[in-house]
This record gives structure tokens, sequence and C-alpha cells, in this order.
């Protein structure tokens, strides 16, 4: 019963293991030496003799952002590129501002989970399952509520009011980054032919053109 006991223990060791994404610390503190011309997974660590309250903090997230753009929000990274400090920790987070009927439109974060809070507003929130299933699972999310969209898979959120929204979300990742979907596959440099994407989306490749006109 013992033996059997090990083996599941160390079956789930090894199983979380191989989703650790982010490298585990092996030291209290490496922030990260932006400057350093050594590429590594991650950064190389700055001299801890030299390090500062300013490696670990910024100010500001406070403010209101007001999207500009065509998709309606803007969304602002705190990752490890605003915090060296955060280099080897695993964790990072962005506010999002959305104008009336703005969204962040679908997208992913290959290299993190996302927890969701929203801070104002009234917001329609979803990811879709990986195939074959491509289950759409949403939810209608007010001032206060959380929601969580697994790494890796297809989300997005959209403001449903006639104000303003703001929205927090941590990440499980120094550096999740993040693929907008549309701007990948209508906005890759070079383009991906129009026959692939006419084919792909069962469309007329002249749709295909317009929509890639736009990227």
């Amino acid at each position: 019963m013992t033996r059997s006991i090990l083996v599941v223990a160390f079956l789930c060791l090894a199983s979380s293991l191989s989703f650790a994404y982010d490298p585990s610390p092996l030291q209290d503190l490496c922030v990260a030496d932006l400057n350093s011309t050594v590429r590594v997974n991650g950064f190389v660590c700055k001299d801890p003799m030299r390090l500062t309250a300013k490696d670990f903090f910024l100010d500001g997230l406070d403010k209101v952002r007001t999207p500009t753009n065509a998709v309606g929000s803007t969304v602002t990274p705190v990752n490890v590129m605003q915090i060296p400090g955060l280099n080897t920790l695993g964790i990072s987070l962005v506010r999002i501002d959305y104008a009336p009927y703005g969204q962040n439109p679908p997208h992913t974060h290959p290299r993190g989970t996302e927890i969701l809070t929203v801070l104002e507003g009234t917001l329609f929130v979803g990811f879709v399952t990986s195939n074959p299933d491509n289950r759409f699972i949403s939810q209608l999310l007010h001032k206060g509520d959380v929601f969580v969209f697994p790494i890796g898979l297809i989300h997005f959120q959209f403001n449903v009011g006639k104000t303003s929204a703001v929205a927090i979300a941590g990440l499980s990742s120094q550096n999740p980054g993040v693929i907008t979907i549309a701007d990948a596959v209508f906005g890759s440099d070079p383009k991906i032919s129009a026959d692939i994407l006419a084919g792909a989306f069962q469309v007329d490749k002249k749709i295909i053109d317009v929509i890639q006109s736009k990227f």
C-alpha cells in the first residue's frame, strides 16, 4: 500500500513539473539585468549588491488609459520588462481599460494562466477549449467578479456597458506572451497566402483580401 502511495505521489510530482513553464527560483532574488547581452531562458541576474527598491516597484497603475484603437481596449502590462524583480518568480499582471462596447479581442497566452477581476463595469468573457470539442465557456461579470482563463486557450473580454470598464488580471508567468488571433492570422509578416486562409475559413479569397487589408 505504501509503495502504491509513493508511486502515485511521484507521478503527481512529475506531472506538476512538466507543466512548470517558468524557471523555478534557486535563490531569494534574481532581478533581471535588462542591459545584459547574455541571452538565457529568462534574464541573467543583476548583481545582488546593486539591488534597490526600484527593481521591485512600479507606480501609476491607477491611471485611466483611454482606448484609442479599433477594438476599444488598452492593455497595460506589468511583467518582468516593467519590474525586473519579477524575474524567475513566475507571476505578472495587466490592467485593461475598455471603452464602451470595447473588447480585448480573442487571444491566447502561450505561457500563462490568467485570473481576471473586474474593477469597474460589466464584461462578457469567455474561452474555447481545444480540439475536437471546441467548447465555449462564457460568463457575464460584474464589479468584483473573478474569472479564470486556462493557459494557452483562446479567450476574450467584451464591455457590454455604455460606460468604460476596468479589469486587473494576474498571470502565472513573468512573461506570459500574447497572441492576438486576428493579428496573427491576418496581419502576419509576410502575409499568409490568401488561398490558404480562404480554404481554412471556407470563404471566397476576396473576403480574405479585404480582411488582410485592414491589418
